[in-house]
C-alpha cells in the first residue's frame, strides 16, 4: 500500500512555478528511491522522463537531441 501511495505522490507531482529545477529534482528523486527502497521495480527512464517534463524551453533542442540519439531505457 505504501508503494502505491509513492507511486502516486511520484506521478501527480509538479514543479513549482517559483521553485527551482534542482528542488524538483531533489523531490522527485526522494520519492523514486522511497519506493526502490521498498522493493519495487521503479524504472529510471520513467525518472528521466518526469525530470525533462518541466525543463525550460531553452533546453528543449538537448531535449530533443537526446530523444533523437540516445536509448532513455539506458539513461540513469
Amino acid at each position: 500500500m505504501q508503494v502505491l501511495n509513492l507511486l502516486r505522490e511520484f506521478e501527480l507531482k509538479r514543479k513549482k512555478e517559483s521553485g527551482t529545477i534542482k528542488e524538483h529534482l531533489d523531490k522527485l528523486l526522494g520519492i523514486a528511491n522511497k519506493i526502490k527502497l521498498l522493493g519495487s521495480d521503479f524504472a529510471n527512464s520513467r525518472i528521466v522522463e518526469k525530470i525533462l517534463v518541466p525543463v525550460p524551453d531553452r533546453y528543449e533542442v538537448s531535449i530533443a537531441s537526446l530523444d533523437n540519439t540516445k536509448d532513455q531505457s539506458k539513461i540513469t
